[in-house]
């Protein structure tokens, strides 16, 4: 076989002339070698040039790649820095229950948040920025809560979400918190799944739901002695979570629940767990529910001649409740995570709340739920206050987490750390006398009372 060289060469000059019958050459050596040398010289420019273009083409691809590449990352930075944040003004968003059977909550934390920001606004904001904040209804309902969630970040571009209520609803956006790197400060709910392990954007206020049945069971079965404890909660997140609590503080005496029974969310379906904890001859009940069937099964209860003592913890709605039960609520315990809204209260964030309240919703009675709206939106703005002129998102995480030792007014500081996102550990226990709710902490000079409205 000819080498492809011969080859080549053979076709190029045979129209020419330049090849014999044998494939010697004819022309002159110099004449060969000059055409030789030409074509390789316009070989290697032409290689050259290929390599050129093929340069400048990757050039251009990367250029753009690259420009792409930042202007993806300086979208994100700017999604995540400077949205929500005006010349005049810091957005913030909230999804809560306004309506339905939990609406009396959200309406109540929103109002109270909303007393102080105006206090704030009409002060002229912080460093002349006022605080905007934008509320949709989600009906403790968690689709509507992320459907919101949603809205706030993508369509408002809020700089930070605030004051969100329920467990249901406040588990279904943590996904979207941690992709977004957004804040969330303030929620009603005491879940532990909001707490354990450290979520890097969500900054729980309260006390857990851990934490206010662990102070009723160590009244109950602590000074009380009760053994016979039974669990009555919402067939949900916020319900389980409760149970848990529960548990986990009736193993401290070596005991557990002397039965359970739940009922479905945004029901009054409790005919069944009354049936179950009632034959279970309970002394006490850990409710963990909101106030419209709670309220139902405390009164049907007490009809049926069985009236061992109830706890409810903050979440239930205190005020709905007590009203609901009317004069069958004396000696329900409802454990708080803020003391009462109280006129006759010496505690300063008390008063304060109490004055703001009137002065801009003055239609609205002061409540525990607007109390600890207010006490968060407190928090907020002494963590813009710390972030600066130029606040974003990063220095807005940082601002809280150096929060220590703020004084809210309640008579308790309020600290976060990197590790730790939950700013109260106060429990606050309460019972209902006479349509209000009376602070105690001694379980010894409140039994009698207790009792005399509880176990017979």
């Amino acid at each position: 076989m000819r080498p492809l060289s011969k080859i080549i060469f053979k076709e190029i000059y045979s129209k020419s002339g330049n090849l014999g019958r044998n494939g010697i050459w004819r022309q002159s050596s110099f004449r060969l070698r000059g055409k030789l040398w030409y074509n390789i010289i316009m070989g290697k420019r032409t290689r050259i040039i290929c390599i050129i273009i093929a340069l400048l083409a990757l050039s251009i691809f990367a250029f753009f790649f690259c420009r792409y590449l930042f202007d993806l990352v300086g979208e994100q930075t700017a999604n995540s820095i400077s949205r929500g944040i005006f010349d005049d003004k810091i957005i913030l968003g909230s999804s809560a229950a306004l309506t339905g059977h939990s609406g009396f909550l959200g309406t109540e934390y929103i109002r109270g948040a909303r007393a102080y920001f105006n206090e704030i606004n009409g002060q002229g904001g912080i460093y002349g920025r006022k605080i905007e904040l934008i509320s949709y209804d989600d009906q403790y309902d968690p689709p509507r809560t992320v459907v919101n969630t949603r809205k706030l970040i993508n369509e408002d571009r809020v700089f930070a979400l605030f004051d969100y209520v329920g467990t249901p609803t406040s588990v279904k956006i943590i996904p979207i918190v941690e992709k977004e790197r957004i804040p969330l400060v303030g929620l009603f709910t005491g879940a532990n799944a909001l707490r354990e392990p450290t979520k890097e954007f969500i900054y729980n206020i309260r006390a857990s739901y851990y934490e206010e049945v662990d102070a009723f069971i160590e009244g109950a079965a602590g000074a009380l002695k009760f053994k016979k404890i039974a669990v009555l909660y919402q067939n949900d997140a916020y319900g389980l979570d409760g149970l848990r609590g529960a548990e986990l503080a009736l193993e401290k005496f070596d005991l557990k629940p002397v039965t359970t029974a739940s009922y479905e969310r945004g029901t009054l379906d409790i005919e069944a767990a009354l049936k179950t904890i009632g034959d279970s001859g309970a002394e006490a009940v850990v409710m963990i529910g909101t106030y419209s069937p709670m309220a139902k099964f405390i009164r049907s209860a007490k009809a049926a001649g069985f009236k061992p003592l109830f706890q409810n913890v903050s979440f239930v709605g205190p005020e709905a409740l007590a009203k609901d039960l009317g004069s069958e609520g004396d000696g329900v315990i409802v454990t708080q995570v803020v003391p009462p809204a109280d006129e006759n209260s010496t505690l300063p964030g008390v008063q304060e709340y109490i004055a703001l309240s009137g002065k801009y919703f003055p239609d609205a009675k002061p409540s525990f739920g607007g109390l600890e709206g207010f006490v968060n939106a407190k928090v907020v703005v002494e963590a813009l206050r710390l972030t600066g002129v130029k606040p974003d998102r990063a220095k807005f995480i940082e601002a809280l987490e150096i929060i220590k030792d703020f004084d809210a007014g309640l008579g308790v500081p309020i600290s976060f750390s990197q590790d730790k996102h939950q700013g109260l550990d106060k429990v606050f226990l309460t019972y209902i006398k006479d349509g209000r709710y009376v602070l105690f902490s001694d379980w010894s000079e409140a039994a009698p009372i207790l009792l005399g409205h509880g176990v017979q």
